[in-house]
């Protein structure tokens, strides 16, 4: 399992591992310092952080805070060079669209996770709060007793915790994982 994350624009005062220097709602949701070694290991081998100034890290990779934004055309080499090196059976996009023009995971074993919400029956797209949904997704992951290995078992582990539905791919698409939040 491979899981894709943005950074935060959020960030602390000072260096460290990029998991702590990360300090948006995202990373707050995935409360690392809170995950037993076990979650933790988890994260550190499959956690891939995309960033603007580092390219790819993993949570604990040594980072100094900065403010700079992604250059995906500059970057893109990079990026695809060492995702691409990576062996797994299934991609868990949880980036956000600033950052999903640096790299297109192969569409087959890529889900997408896309956070909604239900107003008078109707799906709607969240934002702010699709960040934290997204957090908490990993860190289920994280603490999850398998790692799912294709798109139906990753439903299966994140419907323990939310309503969501599977979509299929299309030629130009990946899976979606389409989440939903009650009580907005």
């Amino acid at each position: 399992m491979l899981i894709l994350l943005p950074p935060s624009e959020k960030k602390s005062t000072g260096p460290g591992a990029a998991i702590d220097v990360y300090t948006g709602v995202l990373y707050k949701a995935i409360d690392w310092q809170s995950l037993n070694k076990e979650s933790q290991s988890r994260g550190q081998t499959s956690i891939a952080i995309i960033s603007a100034k580092y390219g790819v890290l993993k949570p604990l990779d040594e980072i100094a805070p900065y403010k700079q934004k992604i250059d995906n055309a500059a970057m893109r080499g990079e990026i695809t060079r060492l995702l691409e090196s990576i062996e797994t059976e299934l991609i868990i996009d949880c980036r956000s669209s600033t950052y999903k023009g640096v790299w297109t995971p192969p569409h087959n074993k890529t889900v997408e996770i896309r956070v909604f919400t239900q107003v008078d029956g109707i799906k709607k797209v969240i934002t702010h709060m699709s960040k934290k949904t997204r957090g908490e997704v990993t860190r289920l992951l994280l603490q999850s007793k398998s790692n799912p290995s294709n798109p139906e078992e990753l439903r299966v582990t994140i419907s323990s915790a939310y309503a969501c539905e599977l979509l299929a791919p299309s030629k130009t698409s990946p899976w979606s994982l389409e989440v939903t939040i009650l009580n907005v």
